[in-house]
């Protein structure tokens, strides 16, 4: 199949699943394209089944916001056309879903039909498409696709509450290449250089943005310290940096608090740790949980959103309310202070992410792909 791809270029969850998606679609003999104003953070190489075709958007005076949708929605048609794509898969309903359907009206002007296949990711809907302005986009955009999948059963669940949904949603759970991560224990796992050997290393990964609750990573990892001797690795950027390192200026912790920024070396950093961090407010999967999990890391987190689905409570970690600090303390400690109780809860871990492995999970976006160009022909 030739798949066209729109997705969101940056580090958030929903770029790197669909750019991890269409290289293994690529691997397993399929023409993709991506259509983005930047090239994905994670797509390395190109090759001659991966192409990346950028939007561009010009600048007017007329406009105060320049119109992404309307340079995607003819960037769109150019592609199809030149390209011969079958099928486009987007990723958010506004804006790809929807400028996907103004590029799939202007094709069958000119005798060409493309079908849509709409994956909603979480912000799109909990977020920024409940907003009463934008919610009558949405829900057209999600009821105009060809094919709707979720990532995580409660993201259909709310889905299905705050929009009036004609279409079937089907679950498709994110996933992740698990021969990228290395568990412990293996020879490059330099772990003495990021703590001395009593210490443990706790890890967050987010972008910093307050549905995260980053302050409660620090308060958790604040109480963890002064039970045992620990250090805390931060990963990513986002507007509550500054507000969080005064945090940890204020609990005197600076010194045991490690930014890493934006990182293409997340299994490594991972590698090196003990307990990760999740106590956001709200997410639609999880996949920072399950990336820690793939690395034999247990997880301390919320039981909002998509997480149960992911983080097993008393398994692969533990679940808290959110906001509950004093909860999760607890129960990272209770994780940490026993080693052989450490060991069961990363072998565990482990085991849980298997679920989840892109070879578990690919194979049935191929088969909603071949199922909906079926229909399409069809009509």
């Amino acid at each position: 199949m030739k798949i066209g791809i729109v997705c969101y270029p940056t580090f958030g969850g929903s770029g790197v699943v669909a750019t991890e998606l269409g290289i293994e679609l690529s691997k397993r003999g399929h023409e993709i394209h991506f259509i983005t104003y930047n090239q994905p953070v994670r797509l390395d190489l190109l090759s001659n089944n991966v192409h990346y075709h950028e939007v561009n958007v010009p600048e007017y005076p007329l406009f105060h916001y320049q119109p992404y949708e309307l340079a995607l929605s003819s960037k769109l048609v150019d592609m199809v056309k030149l390209h011969k794509i079958e099928i486009l898969h987007v990723h958010y309903a506004i804006p790809h879903a929807y400028a996907a359907y103004m590029a799939k009206k202007m094709l069958q002007e000119e005798g060409v039909n493309v079908p849509i296949v709409t994956t909603l990711h979480g912000t799109d809907i909990t977020l920024v498409g409940s907003h009463p302005f934008y919610k009558p986009a949405v829900t057209f955009s999600i009821n105009k696709s060809d094919a709707v999948t979720a990532v995580s059963q409660s993201l259909k669940e709310d889905t299905l509450r705050l929009f009036d949904i004609k279409n079937e949603i089907n679950v498709v759970p994110n996933f992740i290449d698990l021969e990228k991560y290395k568990v412990h224990g293996m020879p490059d796992c330099q772990r003495g250089m990021m703590a001395k050997e009593n210490e443990k290393i706790i890890t967050h990964i987010s972008n910093l943005r307050p549905v995260k609750r980053v302050h409660d990573v620090i308060s958790v990892f604040n109480n963890i310290q002064k039970e045992m001797p620990a250090r805390l690795m931060f990963i990513g950027e986002g507007p509550e940096k500054e507000s969080i390192e005064q945090q940890c200026r204020e609990l005197a912790i600076a010194d045991k608090v490690v930014f890493f920024g934006k990182s293409n070396e997340i299994d490594k950093i991972l590698c090196f740790s003990d307990l990760f961090l999740l106590p956001s407010q709200t997410e639609s999967f999880g996949l920072a949980a399950l990336e820690a999990m793939a690395s034999g890391v247990p997880v301390i987190s919320s039981n909002s959103g998509g997480i149960p689905e992911v983080n097993i409570h008393g398994k692969s970690g533990y679940l808290s309310d959110v906001g509950d600090v004093a909860d999760m303390t607890k129960n990272a400690i209770h994780v940490l202070k026993d080693e052989k109780r450490l060991k069961t809860f990363k072998e565990n871990a482990r085991i849980e992410s298997l679920k989840f492995d892109l070879h578990t999970i690919v194979p049935k976006y191929e088969a909603i792909y071949q199922d909906t160009l079926a229909k399409f022909l069809v009509q």
